[in-house]
């Protein structure tokens, strides 16, 4: 799937502790949260905004003749709008979401790309530290191994998307004003120009789907021809991700966490993503591994991560999941990754099953969610429907207020009970 740099859940950013690679993980976050898409409000015809951003690109460095060579002409996509524009009420529920992208037909033939390419995986992981089965399951996810590449309704010339992009003015204008200088200066640079510079309709470009201002910050020449083409090199692609991800902190030989069963009784407001506390601190706890497995570094750092609730999975996370939001915010996203990474290796699925019969509330539901807590005083964040961390953990308050489970589960009876305790 080509990414958009939306997040499909769990958008709300977090406060992580100590260290550099905790605050360059939350820095990512927070630019990535920045991504979520608001309604496109363009303020002038898209001639006149190509000619006012010139001075804009110029002072961002941006030679003049090559703003001008690039844009000269241009017309703005018109699938574009539609694109910026589309917000889906309802949140795709975790299960479903990795249903569909974590199948038994994409896992087969990404063992087959990874044993066809399997000297350049070893290479690469050698080499940058980074799990190469874990770049293999971001490949997966990001162009299905490369397939939808010569696709022309969702790859597209990157210059001519971000200009309409921006032009459109969705809610991250400066982050999308960024991407755009930073594609003119790809193809000031070459060896790419603005039709052979491709991507997705937000600009994400290549096999792995990084974005501009990423590609010219960590943009590798994996294949030593002396070239950056992420798009028709799988060994730059995949070398420029590894690099990406190393720049936000990832931790070669750690994994991205476990599956874990937690005992009857445990409190469940140690689900808390903000702190991250050694294996030992769970396991003193009662917290285990699925399977009868073992842990092997008991003062590894993890936080207890519960997506459904009581009744779903539950996960210790290491900062390498992070990591992975700091690729894509989505926590659907990063345990798609996760798991699709395990799978490649020939593990199997999650032992605990999804709660899918689950009810959930839709956006003016949600919205009278976040509205019910914040009269409560356990919610100070936006009314804006999105449920992620920060409402899960007020949630998980009102439980415990409650002598409930405070798993942080929102689903229709979290709205109907929150409706009954705020009237």
């Amino acid at each position: 799937m080509v990414r958009c740099r939306e997040a499909a859940s769990n958008h709300e950013g977090v406060a992580l502790s100590g260290g550099l690679a905790m605050k360059r993980i939350f820095a990512a976050l927070v630019l990535i949260l920045a991504s979520i898409p608001a309604l496109a409000q363009p303020i002038e015809s898209f001639p006149a905004f190509l000619a006012g951003f010139e001075a804009k690109a110029v002072a961002a460095g941006v030679g003049r003749e090559a703003y001008r060579a690039a844009t000269a002409g241009l017309t703005p996509d018109p699938q574009t709008p539609g694109l910026v524009s589309g917000q889906p009420e309802f949140t795709t529920p975790v299960w479903d979401y990795i249903d569909g992208r974590v199948t038994a037909d994409r896992i087969a033939r990404g063992q087959a790309a990874i044993q066809r390419n399997a000297a350049l995986f070893e290479a690469v992981g050698a080499r940058y530290g980074v799990d190469p089965y874990l770049l293999a399951a971001i490949w997966g996810m990001e162009t299905d191994y490369g397939a939808v590449l010569s696709n022309s309704s969702l790859i597209r010339p990157v210059i001519r998307s971000l200009a309409t992009v921006v032009h459109q003015r969705r809610s991250r204008l400066a982050e999308d004003e960024a991407d755009f200088v930073a594609a003119l200066k790809l193809v000031e640079r070459g060896p790419l120009d603005r039709d052979t510079l491709v991507g997705s309709w937000a600009g994400a470009i290549g096999h792995l789907q990084v974005n501009p201002s990423n590609v010219l910050r960590h943009g590798t020449d994996g294949d030593g021809d002396g070239r950056i083409d992420l798009h028709n090199s799988l060994p730059d692609a995949l070398a420029t991700s590894a690099v990406y991800l190393r720049g936000l902190g990832y931790k070669p030989g750690v994994d991205w966490g476990f599956e874990v069963t937690l005992p009857e009784g445990f409190d469940y407001l140690l689900a808390d993503r903000t702190q991250l506390r050694p294996v030992a601190f769970f396991a003193e706890r009662g917290v285990s591994r699925v399977g009868n497995r073992q842990f092997a570094n008991t003062s590894e750092p993890v936080f207890l991560y519960v997506p459904a609730g009581r009744d779903g999975p539950k996960f210790l996370m290491t900062a390498n999941y992070l990591v992975l939001k700091g690729y894509n915010f989505s926590d659907s996203y990063a345990l798609s990754v996760a798991h699709m990474t395990d799978r490649l290796k020939g593990s199997g699925g999650f032992v605990d099953d999804w709660p899918r019969a689950t009810r959930f509330p839709d956006l003016a539901e949600r919205q009278a969610i976040q509205q019910a807590l914040k009269t409560l005083g356990l919610y100070d964040g936006d009314l804006d429907g999105r449920i992620g961390p920060i409402t899960q953990a007020a949630y998980a308050r009102f439980q415990a207020s409650r002598g409930e489970v405070a798993d942080g589960f929102i689903t229709r009876a979290a709205y109907e009970a929150l409706m009954g305790a705020t009237r």
